[in-house]
Protein backbone atom coordinates (compact mmCIF):
# COMPACT_ATOMS: atom_id res chain seq x y z
CA UNK A 1 0.00 0.00 0.00
CA UNK A 2 1.55 3.49 -1.22
CA UNK A 3 1.76 5.46 2.03
CA UNK A 4 -0.56 8.44 1.40
CA UNK A 5 0.61 12.29 2.50
CA UNK A 6 -1.79 13.46 4.91
CA UNK A 7 -3.09 17.33 3.83
CA UNK A 8 -5.82 19.73 5.86
CA UNK A 9 -8.45 21.17 4.20
CA UNK A 10 -11.53 22.97 4.51
CA UNK A 11 -14.53 20.72 3.65
CA UNK A 12 -17.86 22.65 2.86
CA UNK A 13 -21.06 20.41 2.67
CA UNK A 14 -24.50 21.91 1.29
CA UNK A 15 -27.41 20.05 2.12
CA UNK A 16 -30.14 22.63 0.71
CA UNK A 17 -30.22 21.47 -2.90
CA UNK A 18 -33.75 20.94 -4.41
CA UNK A 19 -32.55 21.42 -8.32
CA UNK A 20 -30.85 18.34 -8.47
CA UNK A 21 -27.82 19.99 -9.74
CA UNK A 22 -24.57 18.39 -8.45
CA UNK A 23 -22.01 21.05 -7.28
CA UNK A 24 -18.70 20.48 -6.44
CA UNK A 25 -15.98 22.83 -6.30
CA UNK A 26 -11.97 22.32 -5.59
CA UNK A 27 -9.63 24.59 -4.89
CA UNK A 28 -6.13 25.55 -2.85
CA UNK A 29 -7.14 24.06 0.85
CA UNK A 30 -10.80 23.30 0.15
CA UNK A 31 -13.71 21.18 -1.46
CA UNK A 32 -16.91 22.29 -1.19
CA UNK A 33 -20.07 19.59 -2.27
CA UNK A 34 -23.59 20.24 -2.85
CA UNK A 35 -25.49 22.77 -1.46
CA UNK A 36 -28.33 25.47 -3.61
CA UNK A 37 -26.39 27.77 -6.46
CA UNK A 38 -26.22 30.39 -3.59
CA UNK A 39 -24.96 27.99 -0.53
CA UNK A 40 -22.52 26.80 -3.07
CA UNK A 41 -21.44 30.47 -3.80
CA UNK A 42 -21.38 31.15 -0.09
CA UNK A 43 -19.47 28.14 0.48
CA UNK A 44 -16.54 29.11 -2.07
CA UNK A 45 -16.81 33.06 -0.61
CA UNK A 46 -15.53 31.44 2.53
CA UNK A 47 -12.89 29.04 1.51
CA UNK A 48 -12.21 32.53 -0.70
CA UNK A 49 -11.12 34.52 2.18
CA UNK A 50 -10.12 32.28 4.42
CA UNK A 51 -7.17 31.57 2.23
CA UNK A 52 -6.57 35.54 1.91
CA UNK A 53 -6.50 35.37 6.13
CA UNK A 54 -3.74 32.44 5.57
CA UNK A 55 -1.94 34.68 3.43
CA UNK A 56 -2.42 38.00 5.07
CA UNK A 57 -0.62 35.83 8.12
CA UNK A 58 1.78 33.93 5.75
CA UNK A 59 0.70 30.94 6.98
CA UNK A 60 -0.69 27.94 5.66
CA UNK A 61 -3.55 25.54 6.69
CA UNK A 62 -1.13 23.26 7.65
CA UNK A 63 0.80 25.42 10.24
CA UNK A 64 -1.98 26.87 12.02
CA UNK A 65 -3.36 26.24 15.14
CA UNK A 66 -6.92 25.30 16.06
CA UNK A 67 -6.77 28.99 18.11
CA UNK A 68 -5.64 30.36 14.63
CA UNK A 69 -8.60 28.32 13.13
CA UNK A 70 -11.41 29.64 15.02
CA UNK A 71 -9.83 33.25 14.65
CA UNK A 72 -9.72 33.48 11.36
CA UNK A 73 -13.29 31.66 11.05
CA UNK A 74 -14.60 34.12 13.34
CA UNK A 75 -12.60 37.00 11.79
CA UNK A 76 -14.97 36.50 8.06
CA UNK A 77 -17.92 34.64 9.81
CA UNK A 78 -17.26 30.90 8.90
CA UNK A 79 -19.79 28.68 10.62
CA UNK A 80 -18.08 25.85 12.23
CA UNK A 81 -19.33 22.66 12.79
CA UNK A 82 -18.21 21.73 16.54
CA UNK A 83 -18.00 25.62 17.50
CA UNK A 84 -19.55 25.27 20.74
CA UNK A 85 -17.12 22.87 21.81
CA UNK A 86 -14.38 24.04 24.36
CA UNK A 87 -11.06 24.96 22.50
CA UNK A 88 -7.39 24.28 23.00
CA UNK A 89 -4.73 27.54 23.08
Amino acid sequence: MKNRISKRLLLGLGFDCEDGHIRMTKGKNFRLYGGSRKTHELMQEKAVKFNEQLDKRSKTLENIDVKEFYDIAEKIGLNVAGKGKKRKG
